[in-house]
């Protein structure tokens, strides 16, 4: 395989998105690690007092990934985002306005690798996210494993990130006087083994828990598609029934956690790496779907909701696909 290097000659401005983006890809892929060893090294040596005093802070501190997080907008606004979302770039487009006075969740499609769109445009200000909608606090959620991590929880939660545990988000979605956007990426772990260019498969027709909690705690529902999400890495094929997809979907069910075998470019050369490739990532937020509160939804309810949502969504594929590149004869797949 050749190795297309980058060029001695790049604009500041590249360079610094670039940087900006290995920053990110180390955070999302190494932090935790780093911060698992960092204890060590601490409980190892002579400030081991100072994990003791964390130990302490963490014991008092551990429910707060479920009670809305602690984010700061500080953080959120740092310059080092901008240079994050030009380097694709990634572009947040709203399509109807969201009254602050309701709560919302967004449903965001697909998954992707890592889910760098819904990084992007939900948990930094990169993409002008409180420009486009005023009045409202988007929530990312992920795995609760994650808070565990010591140091590393603080850090994801400074930008919006709270668990995904059932009690996290009926938490935020009760806060009375609206104002909450809980962003969830319907299709799981799971879904980032289909995250291929060219390919846009949605897990989705078994996934109905999001259904019930917006109905029962009445909050509306808003499609969201991250077009280009897929295109930002490469996976070694793994059709469903092959062997290195059986072992996957079999770690997946054990751990929690997907394990895509990926590849995207490096810092100095294109070929292979890391990082994603420059591909430009639209993520449009559709219209919300009203939904009334019901305290024990049947599932005649649910299944109707769910039907619903899945046909805006494709309404929303279907008036935006050509405008961002995805060719007219292009259809979702959904499973």
């Amino acid at each position: 395989m050749w190795i297309q290097f980058a060029p001695l000659k790049v604009p500041m401005s590249r360079r610094l998105q670039t940087a900006a983006v290995l920053q990110w890809t180390f955070s999302f892929l190494a932090m935790a690690q780093c911060c698992i060893l960092l204890c060590i090294l601490l409980v190892c040596s002579q400030y081991w007092f100072l994990v003791l005093l964390y130990t302490v802070w963490l014991y008092i501190d551990w429910e707060t990934p479920s009670r809305g997080g602690r984010r700061s907008q500080w953080v959120r606004s740092w310059t080092v985002w901008k240079y994050f979302a030009d380097y694709f770039p990634i572009k947040l487009v709203r399509t109807a306005p969201l009254d602050p006075r309701y709560n919302y969740i967004f449903g965001f499609h697909p998954h992707g690798v890592l889910v760098v769109g819904a990084f992007g445009n939900f948990c930094t200000e990169g993409t002008g996210f409180s420009n486009l909608f005023p009045g409202l606090t988007p929530h990312l959620l992920m795995l609760p494993a994650w808070f565990r991590v010591p140091f590393f929880r603080e850090y994801i939660m400074s930008g919006s990130l709270v668990s995904s545990d059932k009690s996290s988000a009926s938490h935020l979605l009760s806060q009375k006087g609206g104002g909450h956007a809980l962003v969830l990426a319907v299709g799981g772990p799971p879904e980032a083994l289909d995250a291929k260019p060219g390919e846009l498969t949605l897990q989705i027709l078994k996934r109905t828990g999001f259904i019930k909690l917006a109905l029962t705690h009445g909050a509306h529902l808003v499609p969201v598609l991250s077009f280009g999400e897929n295109d930002l890495y490469y996976q070694v094929n793994n059709p469903p029934g092959s062997l290195l997809r059986t072992m996957q979907d079999k770690l997946q069910r054990i751990m929690g956690l997907a394990i895509p075998l990926f590849h995207g470019r490096g810092v100095f050369q294109y070929s292979l790496g890391l990082l994603p490739h420059r591909r430009p990532v639209y993520t449009v937020v559709g219209s919300p779907i009203p939904v009334a509160k019901t305290a024990s939804p049947s599932s005649e309810e649910i299944s109707s909701l769910h039907s619903l949502y899945i046909e805006k969504l494709k309404e929303l594929f279907e008036t935006h696909k050509t405008i961002y590149g995805i060719p007219k004869e292009c259809q979702l797949v959904l499973c």
